[in-house]
């Protein structure tokens, strides 16, 4: 699984991209079908809310998630928990066919 980290008019640092790199990589327990995961992080114009967003590409569709919050870590741990439960729901449609 590739994962690709863009963060926008601004640059993350280490801890913060080794948090994301460990969260996603974890995704593959879920599914291992993931082609690769792209994470864009951004800041709001009121700089007081951090958005990101998440794009999980498998085969068939793309599990796309956006959420904003007080911190990078709390979105990104919300946007991993969607699509974990995304991955699960994808995994029983293919197993019931």
């Amino acid at each position: 699984m590739d994962i690709r980290i863009t963060s926008v008019r601004f640059d993350a640092d280490k801890k913060l991209i080794d948090l994301i790199n460990n969260k996603v990589a974890k995704l593959d327990k879920f599914f291992e079908g993931i082609i690769a995961v792209d994470v864009t992080l951004s800041l709001l114009p009121d700089h007081q809310n951090k958005k990101a967003s998440m794009r999980a590409e498998i085969p068939g569709n793309d599990i796309i998630v956006e959420r904003n919050c007080e911190s990078f870590e709390e979105s990104i741990s919300l946007c991993v928990d969607i699509i974990k439960e995304q991955l699960k729901k994808t995994k029983e449609k293919m197993r019931k066919k």
